[in-house]
């Protein structure tokens, strides 16, 4: 039976919380949804956004971790899943299975995407080019 006395009840309303610098990527802005710090680290829930034009996009790379998805709540981006290229917009969800080798390499302006990954402190691990990788289309 699961244990509910392991995690906290959290509320986090849209004031409670800021969109801040200092994340995974510099070009992108994450805003903290209280979710880590309710489960001691077993889960981590975030708000991801644009912050600036996508040059170099994220590089090749892997995730540390049992589990992830990202649900496109505004705008588009385009990463590479291995070799096959995928458009995630507005309402899509994807779920990217432990391990895969991915690379955001374009997005919209307005793009905004809700994170959770399991555990918390998950790593990110650079990895050899797969493909080539089509390039970002410029903002206006």
């Amino acid at each position: 039976m699961l244990d509910r006395t392991a995690t906290k009840f959290s509320h986090v309303k849209p004031e409670d919380t800021q969109f801040v610098s200092g994340g995974l990527r510099d070009f992108f802005l994450y805003r903290d949804l209280g979710i880590a710090e309710a489960t001691h680290g077993k889960v981590i829930a975030h708000l991801v956004k644009a912050n600036m034009a996508p040059e170099t996009g994220t590089g090749w790379h892997r995730h540390e971790a049992d589990f992830q998805i990202v649900i496109m709540t505004k705008g588009w981006a385009r990463f590479m899943y291995e070799d096959k290229e995928t458009l995630v917009q507005a309402g899509d969800v994807v779920h990217q299975r432990p391990g895969i080798r991915h690379y955001l390499f374009d997005y919209s302006p307005d793009m905004e995407y809700l994170e959770i990954v399991s555990p918390a402190d998950f790593k990110s691990i650079d990895v050899e080019p797969v493909c080539e990788v089509p390039a970002p289309t410029p903002w206006k």
